[in-house]
């Protein structure tokens, strides 16, 4: 079996103690999920509670990478945590919105506009009245 002609890279950096940014680049499809999957479940390990997905390097997403982003937003809702995607390509944005990925998933077209909404959903509903 040949190596993948469109390897992925998955770039992890902390913007803050409990949100990881994970920077993905190239194909993410059947052949290259696993590598996305592997790179979260150990920022959940490591007490990761938020998300930034930015796919503004991926040409093409498959079901696998879409499975992968639900599967995260599944576990990071029992933290409490959340899930973002930011600037996905064109064609990334398609598969996301015709699946209803994207009601379920925020997607920021900025990584500011994605930490302003955790900041946001982590804020404690004041008093009503």
């Amino acid at each position: 079996m040949s190596i993948a002609q469109n390897p992925l890279s998955v770039e992890v950096t902390l913007p803050r103690e409990d949100v990881a940014l994970v920077t993905v680049e190239g194909h993410l499809d059947l052949d290259t999920a696993t590598d996305l999957q592997a790179h979260l479940a150990n920022q959940l390990h490591h007490g990761r509670r938020h998300f930034i997905i930015d796919l503004s390097a991926v040409p093409f997403m498959d079901s696998s990478g879409m499975n992968i982003i639900l599967r995260v937003y599944q576990e990071t809702r029992a933290l409490p945590g959340s899930v973002h995607v930011v600037d996905p390509t064109p064609a990334v944005r398609r598969v996301l919105e015709l699946t209803g990925v994207s009601l379920t998933v925020p997607i920021s077209e900025k990584v500011d506009e994605a930490l302003d909404l955790i900041d946001r959903q982590q804020q404690p509903e004041g008093p009503q009245g």
